[in-house]
């Protein structure tokens, strides 16, 4: 007798058809919603890119008389169009060493004043470690430096003869009439070779060693600071090149830097009155102190630094300068979608 197959009864039959439904419209819910995940993990990376932006902080601890004020004035010019807050550190008379709670207050302004991001602060303020106080995220520090000669020989008449920038503000030295050159051959106090020692606290910090004249252990830290903590260390010397770096590498600070320099009135806005350049005899006088040594060499390490990283970004040709175009690309990209 031969077998017979049961037939499912429509009941089951229906049930098959109903569970299959069940299970492709949850299979279209599943993949909707990886869908509208990858859509909101994009958009949420795109605004976290924004936001990374918008949150960034530039500090500028700028050395004085480094051609600082003209370049600060670039970033003044700029804050509007590129929208962006400059904030000046004014700190009481000068003092480039903030007291510990200063510190403390200084670390939390730049950190979490969120009304004022992205920043640029800038100020005559020694380096200062933000590690050190817990914070996750560092601010960008920048800056410019001198021919340490050439630094004091300008500071010695900005002192006495002001500038071109304030003509009218009385100085510190304002009456005294003595050449920097009649200072060197006196061997007056305002010329002496301890007065070179400036560059180098500045990027050495808020350390007591960085602050005695002729220290080897500030020397090597500020080597270090300006290698590891700097993103770019330019020189007065070539300032037009330090602002077009910057603007290839933070354009949303510096776009439209290069231009403005260029073209801009207040290019090259503050040049000291009065300021005779100093004898060979002068030079050399102060070329045989070993504070001279030790400026020297952390110039001479900065520049050697700055041209490397320009030889990398930057190339001239008929005198004209270009940066180069993106080097590098990605491929062999998995897993593969």
């Amino acid at each position: 007798t031969p077998r017979h197959r049961s037939l499912a009864p429509p009941q089951m039959i229906a049930v098959k058809f109903f569970t299959r439904a069940i299970a492709r419209h949850e299979v279209r819910e599943i993949e909707q919603r990886h869908t509208q995940d990858g859509l909101r993990e994009r958009e949420a990376a795109a605004a976290a890119l924004t936001n990374s932006e918008d949150d960034l902080v530039i500090i500028y601890n700028r050395v004085p008389k480094t051609a600082s004020t003209s370049f600060t004035n670039i970033a003044y010019d700029l804050c509007g169009k590129n929208r962006y807050h400059v904030l000046h550190i004014n700190t009481t008379k000068n003092n480039p060493v903030m007291s510990i709670q200063d510190q403390v207050r200084f670390v939390k302004n730049v950190t979490e004043w969120r009304e004022m991001k992205p920043a640029f602060y800038h100020g005559h303020v020694s380096f200062l470690d933000f590690t050190k106080f817990g914070v996750k995220r560092k601010p960008i520090y920048i800056n410019l430096i001198r021919d340490p000669i050439e630094r004091l020989v300008s500071y010695y008449y900005f002192l006495r003869f002001g500038d071109d920038y304030r003509p009218g503000l009385r100085r510190r030295k304002q009456g005294d009439k003595k050449t920097f050159d009649e200072c060197v051959s006196a061997g007056g106090s305002d010329c002496a070779p301890e007065k070179l020692w400036l560059q180098i606290p500045f990027f050495c910090g808020h350390y007591s060693e960085c602050w005695n004249v002729g220290s080897q252990w500030a020397l090597e830290q500020a080597k270090y600071n300006l290698v590891n903590e700097y993103m770019l260390v330019g020189v007065t010397e070539e300032l037009e090149d330090f602002v077009m770096m910057l603007e290839a590498a933070l354009p949303r600070f510096f776009r439209g830097a290069t231009e403005l320099y260029k073209t801009g009135k207040k290019s090259h806005l503050r040049r000291t009155s009065e300021k005779k350049p100093p004898t060979k005899e002068s030079i050399a006088k102060l070329q045989q102190s070993a504070i001279w040594k030790m400026e020297n060499d952390f110039y001479e390490f900065a520049l050697e630094q700055f041209q490397f990283v320009r030889a990398h970004a930057v190339r001239e040709k008929d005198g004209e300068l270009y940066l180069l175009a993106q080097n590098f690309f990605y491929e062999k990209i998995y897993p593969k979608n």
